[in-house]
């Protein structure tokens, strides 16, 4: 990403403890190419990550596709985003494989049974603000490195780059979804995904509710297990879709704003994929459950027809 910051309208910047921040969309433009180069790193550059498109009621726009032959480890592992970073009065939610060097959080990493020792550490902030040098060494200190071998890159929820990468956690959102169900997230071989990415809309909290839209009502994934007995997959499956959840139905901002902007109010079923299927390579046997939504996501995207008159 910093041999290509050029092309990819990335700033960077060093601070003075020697930690490089790679800027894809506070104060630099970013793109679409940076977006992809977020979820890549999001990922531990253990994914393949392609832009794709994606047609909504007959509407085509952007969205993006994600493979993986490692999803317990580059979704659980790396992308989930369960580090948040304060410093001050900075604040960041963390993702990447830096939270493997600190744990973040340590209860998932005994369930994976695995960790991982680095000299060098790499972190994706979701923030509106570029960190300071407290912030670098901070996180350098919760990894057990030196902030000159701390590399750190930034985009806010309101920035192209900053919604591509979120919609490249459509994969990781059934994962997470099973993982909280108790399933071992270990039996999932190989995933696969595809949602759009929501446009700029508003500021970061409606960017966020039209973000966390694209893939609960246009996430559309595919895993590949091996799990027995086949009765039990067959009920975690069902519960796997966003449709599950009592929240469903409506953007996810006007449900946010009837819980008083409090995430604690809002049921965390909803954060899963639209639609999935599951291949069970026990069994043998594929499984299909939940659905597409496109009424939703023209809401929550907003679009509008601009017809030519006459």
């Amino acid at each position: 990403m910093l041999d290509y910051a050029d092309e990819l309208r990335v700033g960077v910047v060093e601070l003075d403890n020697g930690t490089v921040v790679a800027d894809a969309g506070v104060e630099a433009k970013g793109g679409l190419g940076a977006g992809i180069y977020l979820a890549r790193l999001c990922m531990a550059d253990l994914a393949d990550i392609q832009p794709t498109p994606i047609e909504i009621d007959g509407i085509t726009i952007p969205g993006v596709q994600v493979a993986t032959d490692h999803p317990a480890i580059s979704c659980m592992a790396s992308q989930c985003a369960m580090w948040q970073v304060k410093a001050g009065n900075y604040f960041a939610m963390g993702s990447g494989p830096a939270r493997i060097l600190a744990r973040k959080t340590k209860e998932l990493y005994d369930a994976l049974e695995f960790e991982e020792y680095s000299d060098v550490g790499v972190l994706f902030l979701e923030s509106d603000t570029l960190p300071d040098e407290a912030a670098a060494d901070k996180i350098a200190e919760a990894c057990g490195i030196d902030p000159a071998d701390l590399r750190l890159a930034v985009a806010p929820t309101d920035s192209v780059a900053g919604l591509v990468q979120v919609s490249a956690r459509v994969v990781e959102t059934g994962l997470h979804k099973l993982f909280t169900l108790g399933f071992d997230v270990r039996t999932i071989r190989n995933g696969w995904g595809r949602a759009p990415i929501a446009p700029v809309v508003g500021k970061a909290t409606r960017c966020m509710g039209a973000s966390n839209d694209a893939i609960i009502y246009g996430g559309e994934t595919y895993y590949t297990v091996e799990y027995e007995p086949f009765d039990e997959l067959l009920g975690y499956v069902k519960a796997i879709p966003s449709d599950t959840s009592r929240d469903y139905g409506a953007p996810f901002y006007k449900t946010f704003k009837e819980c008083g902007f409090d995430f604690f109010k809002v049921d965390h079923h909803v954060f899963a994929p639209a639609k999935v299927v599951v291949n069970d390579l026990r069994s043998r046997r594929t499984l299909v459950a939940g659905r597409l939504n496109p009424q939703v996501l023209k809401e929550s995207f907003g679009f509008e027809v601009a017809n030519r008159e006459g």
